[in-house]
């Protein structure tokens, strides 16, 4: 979330008379994340969340996105809803951008990670996945194995800008991911962005889900590795294996872990990894002038990298050995 797009006072009145949300009486901008313009709207019939889509967001994916969102919230999973313009559409322009306008969700995401937040956040993911399951709608993940290598072609040229070195180290972990991929695991609808500051909690217990514009069809797994990624490791690089088994074991719970899934995770982890050092890195070579946000810092995730690539079985994440794997 972060503010690309200024929009007028006019501008604003004009979209929002196409609701009935009543006047607009404040709207202020969401200056965190990195990929649409977000605002705070506040009408006489309460808060919202205003969002415009930019560039990187395609258009043709805003149906799935908007679908999900009321198909999971259908089948009890706390999320935003996008609200219906009076001609039923959830879906408009605004100052150029698709927009949309959701339900605003209560609660506020943890800047300090408990073990009892990933806790909840395991059995969360879990329902999500079990949610999803009668979605009919599918989305390819643009963010896998074809899109790592895309991106790292077009930051190659650049990346020892940020890290002598990150270039041989990037090609090389692509290849052995190229190599090592799984196969054949669950599949289904992952959120695939499930971060801190996505997930919301009100008072000790989780309330809702928020920012599924990731979300796509990829192993199941692969999104508790994401989970395990941003959850699970602390400001000074470490693992921390007491979040980790609270986030698998609740998880699994809900939703128990098949033996091929529990042996590919390392490498659903290095992938995650791969994933966002990748888009970080991008962010970094790329930022936008005039963004309200800096970008955040690509290396975190060669830190957590470098952990996985130590790992040799699930045992190291603080569950029963799943069985090793080869490099």
């Amino acid at each position: 979330m972060a503010v690309y797009t200024e929009v007028s006072d006019e501008e604003l009145s004009a979209f929002a008379a196409q609701y009935d949300l009543g006047a607009v009486l404040s709207c202020k901008g969401i200056a965190e994340g990195v990929e649409n313009s977000n605002f705070l709207l506040v009408t006489e019939t309460g808060p919202y969340i205003l969002t415009l889509y930019e560039k990187r967001t395609k258009r043709e994916d805003l149906p799935f996105f908007l679908g999900l969102m009321e198909h999971l919230s259908e089948h009890g999973v706390d999320c935003p809803l996008p609200v219906h313009a009076r001609d039923g559409e959830a879906l408009h322009e605004l100052c150029g951008r698709p927009a949309v306008i959701v339900t605003f969700l209560k609660g506020m995401w943890p800047r300090r990670i408990q073990p009892q937040h990933c806790a909840q956040l395991g059995e969360a993911l879990a329902r999500l996945h079990l949610a999803g399951a009668g979605f009919d709608m599918t989305r390819s993940n643009a963010l896998s194995l074809a899109g790592w290598q895309d991106l790292f072609a077009r930051c190659a040229e650049r990346a020892d800008e940020v890290r002598p070195g990150l270039r041989d180290t990037l090609a090389a972990e692509l290849d052995a991911l190229a190599a090592h991929w799984p196969n054949g695991l669950p599949g289904g609808v992952i959120h695939a962005d499930l971060f801190p500051d996505n997930v919301f909690f009100s008072g000790e217990r989780l309330s809702g889900l928020i920012d599924f514009y990731f979300a796509c069809n990829d192993f199941l797994a692969y999104d508790i590795a994401i989970c395990m990624n941003a959850w699970c490791f602390e400001a000074d690089g470490s693992f921390n294996a007491t979040k980790a088994r609270q986030l698998l074991t609740n998880y699994q719970r809900v939703r128990p872990l098949s033996a091929e899934e529990l042996s590919a995770l390392p490498w659903l982890c290095r992938g995650s990894a791969v994933r966002f050092l990748l888009t970080r890195l991008y962010d970094w070579l790329n930022h936008p002038p005039g963004a309200f946000v800096r970008p955040k810092d690509p290396l975190e995730y060669l830190r957590k990298l470098r952990f996985h690539q130590t790992v040799r079985s699930v045992g190291a994440y603080a569950l029963d050995d799943g069985g090793s794997y080869d490099i």
